[in-house]
């Protein structure tokens, strides 16, 4: 049987049917491994135009001409035609085959068999017809259970890349699905041991035992110059339809490459139902990209957490796209406001991540923006040139990250400005690991404190301490010995004191700028000052006190 659909030429010998009539192979022996895609019986001469290839073809020999040429055309015809074998039956026509017919078929590489004696045609075709048919039919139940185990995946709460996970383990080689113009979403290899991203790496990947799919991408189809001369021979790649108008709208392409071994045409109906599941997972996505986007999210995500190596890092960044210079690498994160209330509703992450990375490429900074819908973050890295340029640089990817947040339409009106957080200049993988790591916790530490364009992480430490203490009751406590008085006395009187205090330490203590912050006149100044001496029963001019203040005021941001 023929694992590609249909059954070999040397199987059809072996039935019944065929070997009733003492077959003899006289030409071809080498190819009999060839599939026989139907089975035609005919004496027209001009038989080979009505064959579509892949026949074998029954004969008594009347069409085959009398004269040597006509019998070399007809042979040299059907091999053009890439039939799967000719079989004559002696007697009728021959007692045995011209030598004509037997050199040419040799020459053309076409196998060619005689029957030695009579045979019903019509019994050899329902016999190979029913063996076609009946291992098309097992095909189909094949790819139905793969199709059945992505389903099953589906309902289990797994994604793109656990289904092209299961693809890739029912077929052996690494399965991708890239855009229609060829950029990778996700990629999945054999052997899934577990899901590093939600993608695709893109990205999102399925680590594998033995094969890269990341690394078999980029050799085999991210370093191709042109896509022109299509994917690699022995390729499968099935169109994942989309929802945009008309019947060949496209939205994604799965793509299997034959790497650790041949694709079937099992390993094709299986692809071809997974991408029916799959178009309905992007359609539910909203579009390809924002799955990159998503995908790119993954990725620096996983670095910040330790899913992903230093190692792998500059592999996984170049297939997504992120090819920085020398120089050294910024990471930045951007924080929407917390709880939801403020995003309006519809997304446009995939907006915002393409707006950010046209404008940062308007002006060359290489940048690898990515989005993580569910915390509300985006994460970025930047490429600088050098360590000098940290500040300018920040100041554009800020400028940026809030016009495609304004662009998207992604905030309520009145909602608070994201919070965008600027960590160290990393010379290395590692270093930008925990530099995305402490970029992305100072994020959520800075919520609330006044808007500003970016903040350094580098000055937020303290801010960062405070908020990973927030759990803890003696914050609270310790927020209520200091400020409680005065907290209590603002929700009563209409003359609230904490923003007094607050611009008074964040002016170290210089009464004559407090004054001019608050627009009050110097009198005014002291007599507040004075009672929130008096309410807290401490001296603000004692440095323990304004210390013990300072950090009280920080952390009541972080406690109920």
């Amino acid at each position: 049987m023929d694992v590609q659909g249909g059954i070999t030429v040397r199987r059809a010998l072996e039935l019944p049917g065929l070997r009733s009539g003492l077959p003899e192979v006289v030409a071809g022996a080498d190819r009999l491994h060839r599939t026989v895609r139907w089975v035609h019986a005919g004496e027209a001469p001009n038989i080979a135009s009505l064959l579509k290839g892949g026949e074998l073809l029954l004969s008594t020999g009347i069409g085959l001409g009398t004269r040597p040429a006509e019998q070399r055309a007809f042979v040299t015809k059907l091999a053009e035609r890439q039939i799967a074998a000719l079989v004559v039956e002696l007697g009728t026509r021959f007692t045995q085959l011209p030598a004509a017919i037997v050199e040419t078929a040799r020459s053309t590489g076409l196998p060619l068999v005689q029957l030695h004696r009579e045979v019903a045609f019509v019994t050899v075709t329902e016999e190979v017809h029913t063996e076609i048919v009946n291992h098309h039919y097992a095909l189909l139940q094949q790819a139905e259970e793969v199709h059945q185990r992505c389903t099953q995946v589906l309902l289990g709460g797994g994604g793109v890349p656990q289904v092209l996970g299961t693809l890739a383990d029912f077929c052996g080689n690494p399965v991708f699905l890239e855009t229609a113009d060829g950029q990778l979403l996700y990629a999945a290899g054999p052997t899934a041991i577990q899901a590093a991203t939600e993608a695709s790496g893109g990205t999102s990947t399925v680590s594998t035992g033995g094969v890269d799919p990341l690394q078999v991408w980029e050799g085999l189809r991210g370093r191709r110059p042109e896509r022109a001369e299509g994917p690699p021979a022995g390729a499968v790649v099935v169109d994942v339809p989309g929802g945009g108008p008309g019947a060949g709208s496209v939205r994604a392409r799965l793509v299997q490459l034959p790497v650790a071994g041949p694709l079937l045409a099992v390993h094709r109906m299986a692809a071809e139902r997974a991408a029916g599941i799959l178009a309905v997972v992007l359609m539910q996505a909203r579009q390809e990209e924002e799955l990159a986007a998503r995908g790119r999210g993954d990725f620096l995500t996983d670095l910040a957490e330790g899913r992903c190596t230093p190692d792998d890092a500059p592999a996984q960044a170049r297939v997504l796209g992120f090819k920085p210079g020398a120089g050294p690498l910024l990471p930045v994160v951007m924080r929407l406001p917390d709880g939801g209330d403020g995003l309006a509703p519809g997304g446009g992450w995939a907006v915002l991540a393409r707006a950010v990375t046209e404008e940062l490429a308007s002006v060359g900074v290489p940048v690898l923006v990515g989005v993580r819908p569910v915390e509300g973050r985006v994460p970025l890295l930047v490429g600088l040139r050098s360590e000098s340029e940290r500040t300018a640089v920040a100041d554009r990817v800020a400028a940026a990250l809030r016009a495609g947040v304004e662009r998207a339409g992604m905030l309520r009106p009145g909602a608070r400005a994201p919070v965008v957080v600027a960590g160290g200049v990393a010379g290395g993988w590692a270093a930008v690991a925990a530099g995305l790591r402490h970029a992305a916790e100072t994020a959520a530490a800075a919520q609330g404190l006044p808007d500003r364009p970016w903040y350094d992480a580098r000055r937020l430490d303290t801010d960062l301490l405070l908020w990973r203490l927030r759990e803890h009751p003696d914050l609270a406590a310790f927020v209520e010995r200091a400020i409680g008085p005065l907290r209590a006395h603002d929700h009563r009187s209409k003359t609230p004191l904490l923003p007094t205090l607050e611009t008074y330490l964040a002016h170290a203590g210089r009464k004559a700028e407090t004054a001019r912050e608050l627009h009050l006149n110097r009198q005014t100044l002291y007599n507040r000052l004075a009672r929130i001496a008096e309410l807290l029963g401490t001296d603000l001019d004692d440095p323990q006190t304004v210390l013990a203040l300072s950090l009280a005021l920080r952390a009541r941001r972080h406690v109920t």
